[in-house]
């Protein structure tokens, strides 16, 4: 069963609303990607991309200034029907898009290669994507590079999920215990923003973890992650459309 049969549908609303990410603004983290992305396969755009119920919404956009397009023309809502990349080396020769808006019509798009963004508990909320507008290859290295570059983006999404979740925690806990004066006034906790008031201040999530309590944060990658991403990537500019 498809995560667009009904009922499979609406769970996967909720789980991509869960993750408070549409319409939030630009990241560096997540522009960091498909800038990575962008260089690394030598395209002209990249683009984080989420499916809402009525429309795909780009978190990222490397190369693209539309900032969301209707759902049922776009090649996303394609991508999360299984759980594998999904590749058109040319889309004019490609039954799936060969009629497609975007490639029929004045964007031109003929290479378009993603891979679903899937929680983990098995939701596809929308694609880590590459395009091009010439047609090109696209081997099984590419598609495994690219479904790295998909986890980089959900390992992103996870982070800020669980700290709106740890912050939550933590000031229901503050709120319930007897604590010195100064910590007893966390009484508004901004999940949108990882925010936190503290006596009439707000100070960021990380700020209140080592300021506050001492805790040690790092915001590194893991060393074989590094690596892989890092390995081959020319740093050429990519081509521009022509």
């Amino acid at each position: 069963m498809t995560d667009l049969t009904t009922g499979r549908e609406q769970e996967r609303l909720v789980a991509l609303n869960s993750y408070e990410i549409l319409d939030t603004p630009p990241d560096g983290a997540f522009d960091r990607v498909t800038a990575l992305a962008a260089h690394h396969f030598q395209v002209p755009v990249a683009l984080v991309s989420l499916v809402d119920e009525d429309r795909i919404w780009f978190k990222s956009r490397y190369g693209l200034e539309a900032e969301e397009i209707p759902r049922s023309p776009g090649l996303c809502a394609s991508v999360i029907l299984s759980d594998g990349a999904y590749i058109v080396k040319n889309a004019l020769e490609d039954p799936r898009t060969l009629a497609n808006p975007l490639v029929a019509g004045e964007m031109g798009v003929r290479f378009y290669a993603a891979a679903p963004l899937i929680t983990h508990d098995g939701y596809r909320l929308g694609t880590m994507n590459i395009i091009d507008f010439t047609p090109r290859e696209f081997d099984a290295e590419g598609q495994k590079m690219l479904e790295e570059f998909a986890g980089l983006v959900m390992d992103q999404m996870e982070v800020r999920l669980s700290a709106r979740k740890a912050i939550a925690s933590l000031t229901q806990v503050l709120l319930e215990v007897d604590r010195p004066k100064d910590l007893r006034k966390l009484i508004t906790v901004s999940a949108w923003s990882r925010k936190i008031q503290v006596d009439g201040e707000w100070v960021s999530f990380e700020e209140f973890l080592t300021d506050t309590l001492g805790v040690t944060i790092t915001h590194g990658i893991d060393p074989d992650t590094a690596q892989e991403i890092h390995r081959g990537i020319d740093l050429k500019e990519p081509p521009a459309r022509q």
